[in-house]
């Protein structure tokens, strides 16, 4: 029976449709009273095209709106987005001009009400199926932050397209795993006989949990990508959204691209991407790697055995022990998930853009959705994303380095530099198009309005939002808006945008070369040579006669003193409030910067020097060197990194080095010679054969692989590089000396004056 209901609630996903009685837009979410569906029937798609045009289809109403050449323009209304685009391609086939046409219905619905993930609901309800559905309510937005109910999933498979052997479910209120074979249930594991037994027992599982969130690892563009096709192949449905909706997997159009996975009432999320989009940072991104540094455990397998093949023993001979294993797969991506606080990173997120919970990347999207709706309130449209030229803007400006070992190095940052330049010096889309009297200059002939910019004043808002979530501590949300402010520059020099102009990029770049190099003559002119700099960073050198208490002071001062020489020119030269600020970042007590390989210049985006931490040792700060480079094998790293520690504490490094070399050429660092390399294409498309393709060629069977997701462990052996698995000639240490061990040590040893091979002997090389 229905009843006027009203709630708040959280957007899981939003769906449209052409319906025979027009547009239907559903909205899932997430409620204090459980989950919501709202259907709103009889919506309308909209484009808007200039007054003088001619159109033949659609209801067309005056506004008062502009465009960016200053046209007034008619919105036109349509029953059915089919429609709409029917119309916008028969006005494009005659050189007319569309605005916004290629907008989705549900983003215009929502950006316009300024829903950003909650939104109220006030209307006719009913409860269906545990689901309580509004139909045609009043929609508005909401400040909402949910607590969404998830579930991690993960199966075990006999290969890639084989039968699903296993399937496991992990959340606060269930530990469960269906096997498809006959054996005695015990508690958290049952068996069901059959593969279709297995699955719709495990579908019966998932409604009967009710997630909002099914979680995962490589979830949709494995586990569920797979469960469709077994579907598919076994005549069942993929009955895992709520009210029994079947769920669907859309294909990526590349095999590079990801795929998309829909799940009514529900979302997913996968732990790779997730962990991505919230800019965490690993050497490799596998279930096992991951857990292993975030939780200190990884994955239930025994070392050097064939996974596939250990998965079958399991599944024919152990069960118990292929349930434990896929239950812990599952445990592992639920914990990472809260580990990482992913959950509320992705609800942060959408409450910062009103991108879905789901939507990867999406920086362009989260632009529009912001931009937009305050766009039209300034009585303005956009035009269509296309046809924009991809000219190239400048990029950020690095200065040449001074090569050398220093003590006392003073490393200073410019807060988020380019959103403090948009900030400051008003970039805007809007602002540029109508500049108006007296305006801010840029660059390259660009001006921009001195006042009623939109995009400074968003950037102001979140900088204000970041300031509270910092002091509150709520670095979740602080690095979510950080991401988010950073994105802008990138979103205006980008032609996929539909206010890409090179002069926005432009005046954002070029004022931050500006900026660096007055920075620099500052400093200088003051006596501190500045010996690198890059995009909004500077490296100090400060006098070697100061003892660290003193140079820690030095720093802070200097900062202070280049934040007022910033605010004073540009109140001078601009008449604008200056929002630049220079932090001082850290004090390095041992600083090296190299040169070049082969070459007497100083490196650029390559460092490394000691930091005082805390509890009162020092930590090696290490930017762009063999160490943290992860097509570089472990030796090289680990070496390199040795190297710098004694060098940096003054200890001695000769004889360590000589034993170091020894030590390889008695096969006892062979652990330590493993290249690991991704094939990102099939095999087959590489125009040229580099060695982890030649790799991954002898690992080809029947049964391979050849996904761009595959990884390829090699050493170089006398026959070439071979996988460390079928390995069949010596290993090349000749190759290891020559082209890992040397150069890893070269880039400090150059700044001692001297080298591996003056070290190591007159040659490299064995013979």
């Amino acid at each position: 029976m229905s009843a006027v209901r009203e709630l708040e609630a959280f957007l899981l996903s939003v769906e449209w449709r052409d319906a025979a009685r027009g547009l239907e837009l559903t909205l899932w979410g997430s409620s204090v009273e459980g989950p919501v569906r709202a259907t709103l029937t009889g919506q309308e798609a909209v484009m808007f095209v200039p007054r003088y045009a001619q159109t033949q289809a659609g209801r067309r109403v005056p506004r008062a709106l502009r465009s960016r050449e200053g046209a007034d323009v008619d919105a036109v209304y349509f029953t059915t987005q089919r429609a709409l685009l029917q119309e916008r391609a028969r006005v494009q086939a005659a050189r007319g001009l569309t605005f916004e046409a290629d907008l989705k219905p549900s983003n215009r619905f929502l950006m316009e009400r300024f829903i950003n993930g909650g939104f109220s609901l006030k209307g006719s309800a009913r409860t269906e199926q545990g689901v309580l559905r509004f139909t045609n309510p009043q929609v508005h937005a909401a400040d909402v932050t949910p607590k969404l109910r998830t579930l991690s999933l993960d199966i075990e498979t006999d290969g890639w397209d084989g039968p699903v052997l296993s399937l496991a479910l992990a959340g606060r209120e269930l530990e469960q795993v269906f096997l498809a074979r006959e054996g005695a249930d015990t508690r958290g594991l049952s068996f069901h006989g059959t593969e279709r037994a297995t699955l719709e027992a495990a579908f019966q599982a998932i409604r009967a949990n009710d997630p909002d969130a099914i979680l995962g690892w490589n979830v949709t563009d494995f586990d569920l990508r797979v469960l469709d096709a077994r579907c598919l192949a076994l005549g069942i449905p993929f009955a895992i959204g709520r009210m029994k909706e079947r769920a669907r997997v859309l294909l990526g159009d590349t095999p590079q691209s990801v795929s998309i996975a829909r799940v009514p009432g529900r979302v997913v999320l996968d732990g790779v991407a997730t962990l991505r989009n919230a800019s965490w940072a690993f050497e490799r991104y596998t279930l096992d790697h991951v857990a292993k540094q975030l939780l200190g455990r990884g994955k239930l397998r025994a070392e050097g055995v064939d996974a596939l093949a250990e998965i079958r023993r399991m599944y024919r001979d152990d069960p118990a022990a292929l349930a434990a294993y896929n239950l812990e797969d599952a445990r592992l991506a639920l914990e990472l998930f809260e580990k990482a606080e992913l959950v509320e990173f992705t609800i942060a997120r959408a409450k910062l853009t009103g991108l879905p919970l789901d939507r990867q990347g999406g920086s362009v999207a989260a632009f529009d959705y912001l931009y937009l709706p305050r766009l039209h309130r300034r009585g303005f449209v956009a035009h269509d994303v296309g046809g924009n030229e991809p000219i190239p803007s400048p990029g950020g400006h690095v200065l040449d380095s001074v090569p050398g070992l220093y003590t006392h190095v003073a490393s200073f940052d410019f807060r988020s530099l380019y959103p403090s330049i948009i900030r400051t010096f008003q970039i805007d889309p809007l602002g540029l198009w109508f500049p108006g009297e007296s305006p801010v200059q840029g660059f390259e002939g660009a001006v921009f309005a001195r006042t009623g910019a939109i995009l400074p004043e968003l950037i102001s808002h979140l900088h204000e939002e970041r300031t509270k979530a910092r002091e509150s501590g709520n670095e979740t949300l602080s690095r979510a808006i950080k991401i988010l402010m950073n994105s802008f520059y990138g979103v205006l020099g980008t032609p996929g945008c539909r206010f890409f102009d090179p002069h926005l990029a432009t005046s954002i770049t070029l004022r931050g070369r500006e900026i660096i190099e007055r920075s620099q003559a500052f400093l200088e002119t003051r006596g501190h040579p500045v010996i690198y700099g890059d995009t909004d960073s500077l490296f100090v050198r400060l006098d070697v006669k100061l003892d660290e208490a003193e140079a820690q002071v030095e720093g802070k001062r200097l900062a202070d003193s280049l934040n007022a020489f910033w605010r004073g020119r540009v109140e001078q030269e601009h008449g604008l409030t200056s929002f630049l600020e220079l932090r001082f970042d850290a004090l390095f007590l041992k600083f090296l910067m190299p040169t070049m390989r082969g070459s007497e210049k100083g490196s650029k985006k390559r460092y490394a020097g000691t930091v005082r931490v805390p509890e009162g040792g020092t930590k090696l700060v290490i930017r762009g060197l063999e160490a943290i480079r992860t097509d570089w094998t472990p030796l090289a790293r680990e070496t390199q990194r040795e190297l710098l520690e004694r060098v940096f504490a003054g200890t001695p490094w000769e004889a360590w080095l000589l034993s170091l070399r020894e030590r390889l050429l008695k096969g006892e660092l062979d652990d330590q010679l493993v290249y690991r390399k991704r094939l990102r294409r099939g095999m087959s498309d590489y125009a040229s054969v580099p060695p982890h393709v030649r790799a991954a060629k002898l690992l080809e069977t029947e049964e391979g692989d050849d996904s761009p997701a595959s990884e390829v462990e090699y050493v170089i052996t006398t026959r070439g590089p071979e996988p460390i698995s079928m390995r069949t000639a010596a290993i090349d240490y000749a190759h290891y000396l020559e082209k890992q061990l040397a150069p890893a040590v070269d880039v400090v040893l150059g700044q001692l004056g001297s080298s591996f091979e003056r070290v190591a002997g007159s040659q490299l090389t064995l013979f």
